[in-house]
C-alpha cells in the first residue's frame, strides 16, 4: 500500500497490491480526519546495580583485590577486608623480620673481620714515625740576669744608645736587635752529689746556651723515650767579640736538665730543685708521647767550654707499645740529622759590659772594676 499526496497537501492512501488500504491505529481515528501522532522516542536505558554489588569499578576493584588476596570474590565485603589486613600485617613482617636479618648478618660479618682490622690499624701504627723533635731557644727574662755575646764590637753610637738606659729589657731587645746572641746564667746545684760539685767548682764560672726540646708523636700508642746521648760534638773557637753582662743577684733552681759538650759521665742530670738533682735525668725519668699524650718536652741546659761554639746531634732511646726498643738520631724538620748550636764566653772579647747591680761598667777599659772579677 502506497500513499499519494492530494493537491491540498493531505496524504491519501492508496491500495495496495492486495486491494487494501492502509488504517492508521485504533483510537487515532483515520476517519475524524486528525493527523497521525509522531512516534514518541525511548528514553535511554541505564544499568540497574542494587546498593550490595556497588558500582561496576567497585566490582572490578574487588575482584582484583579478591585475585590477589586468594578471597572468593562472592565473599563478603567483611570478610575480605579481614583478609586484606592480615596479608598487610604478614607483609610488614615479612620486611621487618627480613631487614632485621640483614642487620644481624652485617654486625656478625664486621664482628669475624674486627681482629684483621686492629691488625692492620697496628701494622700501620707501628709504621710511623715514633716522634719527632723540635728545638727552640729558651729565650732569657729581660728583667732578669742574663748575658749577651756579639760577633762583632758596638760602635759609638751603639755604646751610647746601649749605656743611656739601665733599664734590663730595653738594652736586651736593643742587642738583640744588633744580633746578639743571649745566654744564661746556669742553675745552682746545691743539692747535687758532691762529686759532680766538686767537679763543677773546678772549672771557670759557666754560662748555658738554653734550649727547649718539644717531642710530639702521633702514635696511637704510647712510645717511651728513656735515655738519650750527644753524638758528633764539632765545636772550634768563639768568634764572639763583645759581652754584656748583667749578673744575678743570687742562685735559682731551674727546672730541666744540664748537659755539658763534650758530656760529661752520667749527663743529662736534673736541675730540679727536687730529689734527685744533679743525678742522671733518666735513671729516674722518662719522656712519654703517643697513646693520647700528644707531646712531651725538655727544658735544656747546653753547657761549651769557655771560648769555644760547639755543634752537636742527639740520639734518644726508645721502646713502644710494640716491643720495639732501639737508639734513633734525631732529626730536624726538614729530615736531615739535628744540629744543636752551643755558645760561650769568648776567652779574650775585646769589649766587656757589666750593668744591673753597678752603672755601666766597661771592663775592657777597667778590668780592675769589681763587678768585672764576677766572669
Amino acid at each position: 500500500m502506497t500513499t499519494t499526496t492530494s493537491s491540498d497537501g493531505t496524504q491519501e492512501p492508496q491500495p495496495d497490491d492486495a486491494g487494501g488500504t492502509s488504517g492508521v491505529p485504533a483510537g487515532q481515528g483515520g476517519d475524524s480526519g486528525g493527523s497521525a501522532p509522531s512516534t514518541p522516542t525511548s528514553p535511554p536505558q541505564q544499568s540497574q546495580t542494587s546498593p550490595a554489588t556497588g558500582s561496576p569499578a567497585d566490582e572490578s576493584f574487588e575482584a582484583i583485590a579478591s585475585e590477589m588476596f586468594g578471597v572468593d570474590p562472592g565473599a563478603s565485603r567483611r570478610k575480605k577486608a579481614r583478609w586484606a589486613v592480615l596479608l598487610s600485617a604478614r607483609t610488614v613482617l615479612t620486611f621487618v623480620c627480613g631487614t632485621l636479618a640483614a642487620a644481624v648478618f652485617a654486625y656478625w660479618l664486621s664482628g669475624w673481620d674486627i681482629p684483621a682490622q686492629n691488625d692492620k690499624q697496628k701494622q700501620y701504627d707501628a709504621s710511623q714515625a715514633p716522634f719527632t723533635v723540635s728545638v727552640q731557644p729558651n729565650e732569657s727574662d729581660p728583667d732578669q740576669e742574663w748575658v749577651m755575646v756579639l760577633d762583632r764590637e758596638l760602635t759609638v753610637a751603639e755604646t751610647k744608645k746601649l749605656t743611656s738606659s739601665t733599664d734590663g729589657p730595653t738594652a736586651f731587645s736593643y742587642l738583640k736587635a744588633l744580633g746578639g746572641h743571649p745566654l744564661a746564667f746556669p742553675a745552682a746545684l746545691v743539692d747535687a752529689p758532691d762529686q759532680y760539685i766538686k767537679r763543677t767548682v773546678k772549672n771557670e764560672p759557666e754560662l748555658a746556651d738554653s734550649f727547649k726540646m718539644s717531642v710530639l708523636s702521633t702514635r696511637n700508642s704510647a712510645v717511651i723515650i728513656n735515655d738519650w746521648k750527644v753524638t758528633d760534638v764539632s765545636c772550634r773557637q768563639s768568634t764572639a767579640k763583645t759581652v754584656v753582662v748583667r749578673p744575678p743577684q743570687g742562685e735559682a733552681a731551674y727546672q730541666g736538665i744540664r748537659i755539658h759538650v763534650p758530656p760529661w759521665a752520667g749527663e743529662p742530670v736534673l736541675t730540679d730543685d727536687t730529689k734527685g738533682q744533679g743525678e742522671p735525668y733518666f735513671g729516674t725519668h722518662y719522656i712519654e708521647v703517643g697513646g693520647g699524650q700528644s707531646s712531651g718536652g725538655l727544658s735544656v741546659e747546653a753547657i761549651a767550654r769557655r771560648g769555644q761554639s760547639c755543634e752537636w746531634g742527639v740520639k734518644a732511646h726508645y721502646v713502644d707499645a710494640y716491643q720495639k726498643g732501639q737508639w734513633v738520631q734525631l732529626k730536624d724538620e726538614k729530615g736531615k740529622p739535628l744540629r744543636i748550636r752551643t755558645e760561650s764566653l769568648p776567652l779574650h772579647p775585646r769589649q766587656k759590659w757589666f750593668f744591673g747591680l753597678y752603672p755601666w761598667t766597661p771592663c775592657h777599659l777597667k778590668p780592675r772594676a769589681s763587678a768585672c772579677e764576677l766572669l
